[in-house]
């Protein structure tokens, strides 16, 4: 099951920072098709954010088609994203890259800026841009 991490200090919104959250687990393979997402009441419980927080980012999974609401038994996931599982060479690789760039005295910001000239050089830029969490 996902537990939601929420960084007050981010200056992503609350709801924005559930949905990425949600969607990379779905890329991740962490959540599949079926998967019961967390109650509004336990994720309240957990991150001590208002319960309207929760639904309105439920709310807005559930718009793109991620996941569909059941009325009495909870928020299931209908589809997944990507295909970058969590257990692929890939991650491992990049597991250590980060750890080394954390031992030569990068810190986060400046790992996600090589991180995102990276992809800009491999995959092009993008017109829009999502915060993450």
């Amino acid at each position: 099951m996902i537990e939601f991490r929420i960084d007050r200090h981010s200056g992503v919104a609350t709801y924005l920072q559930i949905v990425h959250q949600t969607e990379q687990a779905l890329r991740m393979g962490l959540l599949e098709p079926g998967d019961k997402l967390p109650a509004a009441r336990e994720v309240v419980e957990a991150t001590a954010i208002n319960p309207n927080t929760v639904l309105k980012a439920y709310r807005e999974l559930e718009r793109s088609g991620l996941v569909e609401a059941r009325r009495g038994l909870g928020t299931f996931v209908r589809r997944s994203l990507g295909s970058a599982p969590a257990d692929s060479p890939l991650r491992a690789e990049l597991d250590d890259w980060a750890r080394r760039a954390r031992e030569a005295g990068l810190d986060r910001e400046d790992v996600a800026a090589l991180f995102a000239s990276a992809l800009d050089t491999h995959f092009g830029t993008t017109s829009t841009t999502k915060g993450t969490a």
